[in-house]
């Protein structure tokens, strides 16, 4: 239960990228029938990544991952004197590469979010300048499932006169994306998170926006990503945006939801001391951010991948780090209930006997824990603060 770290390829997506490694390995760039070959499957995979996007074929560029498209959406457009929005608990892939950019002479804004992990608008239009350049601002967290409103974030950047770019990875195939609706000129996706292989990734460059490449080599993707194409995992990533189209459709994603929301009902019903972050605020389907206080996240992420099931304390990137997650503290939490936080994230692999197994032995885990935490006191929190 930690799909947003990771997900594991679909058999579809796997027997759709077997002939690419073996019989059909040409290089997309060459001219002879092995290449002519290769470039008909990018292509095909281009439009597939398009449709689930709501975007025009030529619009994808494929990257290896949503980092690498993350940074070339803000590499690629920040000048020395650009202003740029993001918000405090964007992915590191944002803010690193926000902290490398002021190093060469931009400004940052980091805008605050509230108890839900949601930033206002309101306090977005306050924040801009004449040199405002880029918004940055995610569409769903990836430790929270939270969304933000990122069609008046488009819209307010359309008025400003600014490009606004949103990371979309722990969104792409959980929500519908339609990037005309959301108003943005750019938009990061990432294969793994959505059952298409590691190292894969697209970023959406709406038509007439100027990027600055930074990979330099051939022509490839129009000159705006340089490097042979990673064919076996680019046919990946088009087969598995096309599975994901399909979910919506299917009821794949309403089954999801209805399983996550069982998760976090049961052991809600079944614990003091704990609740939901950002539990009411619009999430994405797969996720739900349990806090149990009293406890060590990292404790009980060990615990209960003793016994078979894996969750975690938040970003998969992060892990190790001694501080809280930046995320939970922005959103107002203390240090401590911040660590004593449980991501838990669902994929379509998963089952309701996973759900029966995690329901059980979740509580019991917990209830361990606490025993051995000299602050615990059953019934000392109120129950009515579990939603808090």
């Amino acid at each position: 239960m930690d799909a947003n770290a990771t997900t594991p390829v679909l058999p579809e997506v796997l027997e759709a990228m077997s002939p690419y490694y073996l019989e059909r390995f040409g290089n997309a760039s060459s001219i002879h029938h092995y290449g002519q070959h290769a470039r008909a499957a990018v292509e095909r995979a281009r439009e597939q990544v398009a449709a689930l996007l709501g975007c025009r074929a030529a619009e994808v560029v494929f990257t290896s991952g949503g980092t690498e498209a993350d940074n070339l959406a803000i590499f690629g457009l920040a000048q020395q004197g650009d202003h740029i929005i993001t918000s405090r608990i964007e992915h590191h892939a944002i803010l690193n590469s926000c902290k490398r950019v002021e190093d060469r002479g931009c400004e940052v804004t980091y805008l605050r979010v509230d108890s839900e992990g949601r930033i206002d608008p309101d306090e977005l239009r306050r924040e801009l300048r004449p040199t405002t350049k880029l918004i940055s601002v995610m569409m769903a967290n990836n430790e929270t499932g939270a969304l933000q409103p990122v069609e008046e974030i488009g819209g307010i950047a359309t008025g400003a006169g600014a490009y606004f770019h949103t990371d979309a990875v722990q969104a792409a195939g959980k929500v519908p994306i339609d990037v005309g609706k959301i108003g943005c000129d750019m938009l990061s996706i990432s294969g793994h998170k959505m059952h298409a292989p590691q190292g894969t990734g697209a970023l959406y460059v709406r038509r007439g926006t100027l990027l600055e490449a930074m990979f330099y080599g051939g022509n490839h993707e129009r000159a705006r990503r340089a490097g042979t194409e990673n064919l076996p995992g680019i046919v990946g990533l088009g087969k598995a945006a096309e599975i994901a189209l399909s979910s919506f459709q299917n009821g794949g994603v309403a089954k999801l939801a209805a399983m996550r929301d069982r998760l976090q009902t049961a052991l809600l019903e079944n614990m003091d001391a704990a609740g939901v972050n950002s539990g009411q605020s619009p999430r994405v389907p797969n996720t739900a951010n349990l806090y149990f206080d009293c406890i060590e996240g990292e404790a009980m992420v060990i615990a209960l991948d003793l016994k078979g099931l894996a969750v975690s304390t938040g970003a998969a990137c992060s892990s190790g780090a001694i501080e809280p997650s930046h995320v939970l503290t922005a959103m107002g939490l203390s240090p401590d209930r911040a660590r004593a936080s449980i991501r838990f994230s669902l994929a379509k692999h998963n089952s309701e006997a996973d759900v029966d197994y995690a329901i059980r032995i979740v509580p019991e885990t917990v209830a361990r824990l606490r025993e051995l935490s000299p602050v615990y006191k059953p019934g000392a929190i109120s129950a009515n603060r579990r939603n808090s």
